[in-house]
C-alpha cells in the first residue's frame, strides 16, 4: 500500500523540519514547502492526500493559499496550524474548507492522530455505494465532486462533497447533527458545529436554482434533504 502523501506548508525552519521527519517516521510521504507560493507550485507537480497548512507565513499566508487552492479547483483536505485561538480566525479557516485545526505549539502525536482521522473519514465516505445522486434537477457526482444543473458544472470541495453525500444517502430522512459531526469532523465542539452550519449554508446556495430542493434544519436534531 502506498504511503499517504502530505503537503506540509510551514515557514518556521525548525518546526517544519521536525514535523517532516516525524511524519515520515510515521509512514507518510511528505513534501515541505516554506510559504504559500511554494505550496501552490508543489500542488501543480503532484497529487496529495492532505495539506497541513500554517496560517501565518511570509509572501502568502495560509488563508490566502487556501482561498487560491479552492479557486483553482483543488479539493484535498486541509488541516490548519495556527498560533491564534480566536474564534474568528478558526471560523475563517473552516469557511475556506478546513477539515481541522491545531493551535500551536504542535504536539506531534496529536498532529498524526488528526491526520489519520481526516484520512479515515475521507476514505470511509468515499466508499459509499452510491456515487451519483439525483437531487431535483441537479445531478451530484460524488466521485468527481461535481454538481451539475442544466449542463452547468459546479465543483465542490472535499468537505462540501462529504456533507452533501451524507445528505443524499439519507434523503427524505432526518440526518443527525451528531452523526455528521462524528462522521466527518470526528468530534462535536463549538468550532465544528459552526463549521458544519457554514457548509450547510453553502450547499443551500449551490442547490438554490431548483426551488423544490430544501435542506431543512430540525432545531437541535439535524437536517432533512428533500426535493419534492
Amino acid at each position: 500500500m502506498s504511503k499517504p502523501k502530505i503537503l506540509l506548508v510551514e515557514d518556521d525552519t525548525t518546526l517544519g523540519y521536525i514535523l517532516k521527519e516525524y511524519l515520515e517516521m510515521k509512514n507518510f510521504s511528505v513534501h515541505w514547502s516554506k510559504n504559500g507560493r511554494e505550496g501552490l507550485r508543489a500542488l501543480k507537480l503532484a497529487n496529495y492526500n492532505l495539506c497541513v497548512l500554517d496560517v501565518m507565513m511570509p509572501e502568502m499566508d495560509g488563508f490566502t493559499m487556501a482561498d487560491k487552492m479552492r479557486e483553482a479547483g483543488y479539493s484535498i483536505p486541509l488541516l490548519f496550524l495556527t498560533a491564534k485561538s480566536l474564534k474568528v480566525d478558526v471560523l475563517k479557516g473552516f469557511s475556506l474548507g478546513a477539515d481541522d485545526y491545531i493551535i500551536k505549539p504542535v504536539e506531534e502525536e496529536e498532529l498524526v492522530a488528526r491526520i489519520q482521522a481526516i484520512l479515515k473519514r475521507s476514505n470511509r465516505i468515499e466508499e459509499a455505494e452510491n456515487k451519483i445522486f439525483d437531487i431535483g434537477d441537479y445531478q451530484f457526482d460524488a466521485t468527481n465532486q461535481k454538481l451539475t444543473f442544466q449542463g452547468e458544472d459546479k465543483y465542490l470541495t472535499e468537505r462540501e462533497t462529504q456533507v452533501l453525500k451524507l445528505l443524499c444517502l439519507n434523503k427524505g430522512n432526518l440526518l443527525s447533527r451528531q452523526y455528521v459531526l462524528q462522521s466527518i469532523w470526528g468530534k462535536s465542539d463549538y468550532f465544528n458545529r459552526r463549521s458544519m452550519d457554514v457548509f450547510i449554508s453553502k450547499l443551500r446556495k449551490y442547490l438554490s436554482k431548483d426551488e423544490r430542493i430544501q435542506i431543512t434544519n430540525v432545531h437541535g436534531s439535524g437536517f432533512i434533504l428533500s426535493d419534492r
